[in-house]
């Protein structure tokens, strides 16, 4: 298992549940040494185990204190482009229709393209039901952005 691969992608995970760049360090160097600590024997599931344990302590994190409420865009950084801007807007009301579990499965194939195969065994789903489950996010996203096209 290449870390430095891994350590982005589960930076990146942690970052996308808990939305503070520190916060995310902090808790994936905590399941890097959960990870190389335990007594996981199981090959080809590594990586599947990494992240049950970079969520884990995500929702210790959202127990530990409720998430804020993000605005829109952060005040303190201007976007460059108008268009920008409104792409990213309706893209973030898009997600945020979608159950938390749908965003994961997203963020985990599109963000961290990790394949079908390691995101069904973190599921516990067959590859082909997270295939089919991805299809059916990504045309509800399409539908409602090209909704919103319409309308706006």
């Amino acid at each position: 298992m290449d870390i430095e691969q891994q350590y982005d992608k589960i930076y990146r995970y942690c970052y996308f549940k808990v939305q503070d760049k520190y916060l995310a360090e902090d808790i994936t160097q905590e399941a890097f040494l959960r990870f190389f600590n335990s007594d996981y024997k199981v090959r080809g599931k590594e990586l599947a185990y990494l992240y049950t344990i970079a969520r884990n302590l995500c929702i210790d994190e959202y127990r530990r204190i409720k998430p804020v409420c993000l605005s829109e865009t952060d005040e303190g950084v201007e976007q460059s482009f108008e268009d920008e801007t409104i792409l990213h807007t309706e893209l973030k009301h898009a997600l945020d229709r979608l159950d938390e579990e749908d965003r994961e499965l997203m963020l985990l194939r599109y963000v961290n393209e990790e394949n079908v195969s390691d995101i069904g065994k973190l599921f516990k789903l067959s590859r082909f039901s997270v295939y089919r489950r991805l299809q059916k996010i990504l045309k509800e996203l399409r539908t409602y952005l090209e909704g919103s096209d319409e309308n706006g």
